[in-house]
């Protein structure tokens, strides 16, 4: 990595969650910034994200509706979706849209494989 830490949002209406994925991805090296709903990551502004993790479950708006809403602006933002309800990552059509989904709970070190693997492709 360069000696300029990478962004990585996290965006879940669940503080516990929140809590332990920055402290996951602090201790592999990277800058973390967390929401705990949408708007408030869209209010923060976008533009030096490098990554984002997002809950799909959320009032208000949901992961899918986020994640449309970033591609208009940052249509190459990699974006990793996290459900703990297992219906929607079964749907194929839904599941399709996402970057990466992961269920709850999520296994921390595929994560951070996962994000790992974005700044290498």
């Amino acid at each position: 990595m360069s000696s300029s830490k990478r962004i990585i949002a996290i965006v879940d209406d669940d503080i516990r969650l929140l809590e332990s994925l920055e402290n996951l991805l602090e201790s592999a090296g990277y800058a973390v910034r967390t929401f705990s709903s949408p708007r408030a990551l869209l209010a923060a502004g976008l533009s030096d994200l490098d990554c984002l993790i997002t809950d799909i479950g959320m009032p208000e708006m949901d992961g899918f509706q986020l994640r449309e809403t970033i591609g208009r602006t940052r249509p190459n933002l990699p974006i990793f979706l996290v459900t703990g309800r297992h219906e929607i990552a079964d749907h194929p059509g839904k599941s399709a849209l996402a970057t990466v989904l992961f269920r709850k709970p999520i296994d921390g070190q595929l994560l951070l494989a996962a994000v790992e693997k974005t700044f290498i492709d």
